[in-house]
């Protein structure tokens, strides 16, 4: 079989079976309801901002790879060292996995609301969880580690998977001290955030189920 085992074309398959059968996944004469979140099965994200936090602002930067628009990583990366914040942290390494449940089950049933913005908007919302590496004022970096648990949305400015959107991602934040004793001396123990960052999506093919897949000639 030339294509392999792609989930993505499974995907599609059942999607073209929902249409065939008169479901209304599509509707007379709309666009494409995935507006291009399938074109490859790999979307990366970079996005810049900055965090408001009950410890004080930062500026921060984002890196997200997600495997059909419903799970992936993350990675960011907080500072507010600059121009004397008094942020406590002063900085935030995180990282961890994110998932968003939306999309898959909404366009294969065919719930799409045929609004590009409204659809791409509503399937962003997602929950993440991430271990973090923290900077308390004072004290070098990495002087606490934690965990952190979120939630994220995302606005795109096109009415496409590809192209320039603005995202916000919040949640809490807890040192391992604070875990283990309950003992909280700051922001750097426990600490509320939300940042707001203007991101790039790019949906790439990589072939992440099987290496070999190709399109047939």
């Amino acid at each position: 079989m030339p294509w392999g085992f792609d989930s993505r074309v499974l995907a599609l398959g059942a999607a073209a079976a929902i249409g065939a059968s008169g479901g209304d996944a599509w509707g007379d004469g709309a666009s494409e309801p995935t507006y291009g979140r399938l074109g490859g099965d790999v979307t990366l994200v970079g996005a810049v901002g900055g965090t408001i936090a009950s410890g004080g602002p930062r500026v921060e930067g984002e890196l997200r790879v997600r495997y059909l628009e419903s799970a992936g990583l993350f990675a960011t990366y907080e500072d507010g060292s600059f121009a004397a914040s008094g942020a406590d942290p002063q900085r935030v390494l995180a990282g961890g996995v994110e998932l968003r449940p939306l999309f898959l089950g909404r366009w294969l049933k065919g719930h799409e609301t045929q609004q590009p913005l409204v659809d791409l908007t509503l399937d962003s919302i997602g929950l993440e969880l991430g271990a973090t590496v923290l900077q308390p004022a004072g004290a070098s970096f990495g002087a606490r580690s934690g965990l952190e648990v979120g939630l994220g949305l995302e606005f795109p400015l096109v009415a496409a998977a590809d192209g320039p959107w603005i995202g916000l991602h919040g949640g809490v934040r807890w040192s391992d001290r604070a875990l283990a004793s309950g003992r909280v001396d700051g922001a750097s123990d426990r600490e509320a955030y939300l940042a707001l960052s203007i991101a790039w999506h790019e949906v790439v093919e990589m072939h992440v189920v099987d290496f070999s897949d190709r399109l047939p000639p």
